[in-house]
């Protein structure tokens, strides 16, 4: 059986006399987490919606796997103030997710106690949790998620990342994750795409971050810096305070939940 979910062949996309996709090809693999970077309005987000076929392309075609299942965790979402919603009862709005499921994926990614919170009273990494939460539901082969880790630390980052991992090998599924966020995202993919406009390089980290296109796009001063990779000895919840034994000088000088500019006041 082909390994292979979903493959993009020589996409184009003009809007407005504008070329936003010239000939962009990519292809995704079960088990693989790949990252899409690029700079702003390097047409990220326009070739996923013609991935997920929410936008046509010009020219080109994408093939997807037999009876594809995609989990899609977009960047942001716009709930009204007006209208008082819990994170379950957000959830179980998608069709055919059933409360067990529910309990099960809340549970996988350690956000339990979350249920019954009110969506707009979310911080940003408990909304990032819960939208994956809601793409994990529809049982994904392939999971996409468009700039995850946006608004977070470092640590927020990092912490989103082993999940996303842990996530792919329990679930044996393929992952394409959107960033323009560089060093520690790179260090959580097994390949990564360079888009600007066209696809400028691609494949495993440590060759792209020393590629010339690479380093046209986002520096020369990069190209003395490492791939960024946080290893400790704990966890952290999903606030980011140190949960279990260990620590490491980084978190240790992190601000602690209620020092925070987005910690919930009393």
């Amino acid at each position: 059986m082909s390994s292979c979910l979903l493959k993009a062949g020589h996409i184009h996309f003009t809007r407005r006399g504008r070329c936003i996709l010239d000939d962009v090809s990519l292809d995704i693999q079960r088990g693989e987490i790949i990252t899409l970077i690029g700079p702003n309005g390097a047409g990220k987000t326009t070739l996923v919606r013609i991935l997920l076929g929410l936008q046509k392309p010009d020219r080109g075609d994408v093939w997807r796997a037999e009876k594809l299942r995609i989990g899609y965790v977009p960047q942001k979402i716009h709930l009204p103030q007006a209208l008082p919603m819990r994170v379950c009862d957000f959830l179980l709005l998608d069709r055919g997710a059933k409360r067990e499921a529910m309990q099960q994926v809340l549970s996988e990614l350690n956000i339990t106690e979350l249920a019954d919170s009110a969506m707009q009273a979310l911080s940003g990494g408990e909304l990032q949790r819960v939208l994956l939460a809601r793409a994990l539901l529809r049982r994904p082969q392939l999971l996409i998620l468009d700039e995850p880790a946006a608004g977070m630390d470092v640590i927020g980052q990092q912490t989103l990342y082993e999940t996303v991992r842990a996530i792919r090998d329990r679930h044996h599924c393929g992952v394409l994750m959107v960033s323009h966020d560089l060093h520690l995202v790179m260090a959580a993919t097994d390949r990564v795409v360079c888009l600007n406009g066209h696809v400028c390089c691609t494949g495993h980290p440590d060759d792209v971050s020393g590629h010339p296109e690479y380093l046209r796009l986002f520096g020369p001063a990069l190209s003395g810096l490492a791939l960024y990779s946080h290893h400790h000895d704990h966890e952290h919840d999903i606030h980011g305070n140190v949960i279990g034994a260990g620590h490491c000088l980084h978190c240790e000088h992190r601000p602690k939940a209620d020092e925070r500019e987005d910690a919930p006041r009393g």
